[in-house]
């Protein structure tokens, strides 16, 4: 009878929280998993949107090049490429065709080839099942991207172990839950501020509980993180509104209404991309004051609330400090360019900051860091009624 007792106390203490723990956290992980799995195999509803029955995509070899029909024109290059190309995969494998590549004087959107590089070609099947027409899309770079992310997932998992793994499967989640799930709802005639919103919401709560797992301070991270998300979301409505910011600045959005999507509201686009660009760096941030003050908990059992808190804010004013400038200089990378051409035209600063393009990246980078120093006190608010009491608390204590 004794030792029923101490097998029972002994999976009631530290031990049996710690078996449950992962228990709890293992199938966390694999639900994470299948869902991940799920959203690429739902279908988005675009996927024959750019092609037909009768076209391939295949990969090609080019064998020679001729650049007699080119023009130089200092740095830009316009007219055609005439170009040799073999064919290296598909039902078509070794056979050769003559193609061309335009040029249209944007080096942006321009290409060049050289004998041996690798393309993607794709082919316009005949009715007889011959090739109707074969055109060089650009350079075959799926191989080259497929050993990249395998080599970055491989270096997390030696590096991290276990939590490699939890790091892999958010990652490959995020990614598939923003091009299979929030992009296609928007395209179908979501408002943006309301699709990102609820999709942040999924991937924080995943994320978070991923690496910080079902615990107070899990829930203590989600709690300083959503409310961050939500705050920005209503200052970069706001901001957007009194600068007067279209949304037509973004890349693309402009060829997207000319797609034949002009339902989308573009301003409401560009608000959503500020709080989904923020939310990375607002997660990071309330995990790593959520962490700091549940092993602070954890070393100091007896600490009150009021001095957790305390403490809370300490860490969190340190780590916010930093995390701003991160972000800024995240960002910059965007408007780098923009920047230097305004700087070596000599355009007035006051000229500078009232055009749109730099008035759009001002208010996206300046609200995405309102929005991550209100994620601090968020956080340790939060941390101070989930982490906070007295009592003995055992390390990543259950919600």
């Amino acid at each position: 009878m004794p030792e029923k007792e101490s097998c029972t106390t002994l999976l009631k203490g530290p031990a049996g929280f710690a078996v449950r723990e992962k228990r709890r956290d293992l199938a966390f992980v694999l639900g994470s998993f299948f869902l991940t799995v799920l959203f690429f195999i739902i279908p988005t509803g675009f996927e024959g949107a750019s092609q037909t029955a009768d076209s391939e995509r295949v990969r090609g070899k080019v064998l020679e090049v001729n650049n007699e029909r080119l023009i130089n024109t200092g740095p830009v290059k316009q007219g055609e490429q005439q170009l040799e190309v073999e064919i290296r995969s598909g039902r078509f494998k070794g056979q050769v065709f003559s193609g061309s590549n335009n040029l249209m004087g944007k080096i942006e959107l321009d290409k060049i080839f050289a004998p041996g590089d690798s393309v993607l070609v794709v082919i316009s099947v005949s009715e007889g099942g011959g090739i109707r027409h074969a055109q060089v899309y650009d350079h075959y770079r799926t191989g080259k991207t497929a050993l990249l992310c395998g080599l970055f997932f491989i270096f997390i998992i030696l590096i991290m172990g276990w939590m490699g793994v939890k790091i892999v499967i958010s990652f490959v989640f995020t990614a598939a839950a923003l091009i299979r799930i929030l992009f296609p709802a928007m395209l179908r005639g979501w408002d943006p501020i309301f699709a990102s919103v609820i999709l942040v919401t999924l991937l924080t709560a995943v994320i978070i509980f991923l690496v910080g797992g079902l615990t107070r301070r899990g829930f203590t991270a989600f709690a300083g993180s959503m409310g961050g998300v939500l705050l920005t979301s209503c200052l970069a409505f706001f901001f957007t509104w009194w600068f007067k910011i279209h949304g037509a600045i973004r890349p693309f959005a402009e060829a997207l209404l000319y797609s034949g999507y002009t339902h989308l509201n573009l301003a409401h686009l560009f608000i959503s991309g500020i709080f989904l660009a923020s939310s990375g760096a607002m997660m990071d941030l309330s995990m790593d004051i959520a962490s700091a003050m549940d092993e602070i908990k954890t070393q100091y059992p007896a600490i009150s609330r009021i001095n957790l808190i305390k403490s809370g804010v300490s860490v969190s004013r340190h780590v916010a400090g930093t995390m701003s400038t991160t972000l800024l200089l995240a960002y910059s990378a965007e408007y780098t360019a923009m920047i230097m051409t305004f700087i070596a035209q000599g355009i007035p600063l006051e000229n500078v900051i009232n055009m749109v393009w730099v008035s759009s990246e001002v208010v996206h980078t300046l609200v995405g860091c309102f929005g991550l120093v209100l994620v601090a006190p968020l956080t340790v608010f939060a941390g101070g009624i989930l982490l906070g009491g007295s009592g003995k608390t055992a390390r990543g204590q259950p919600a």
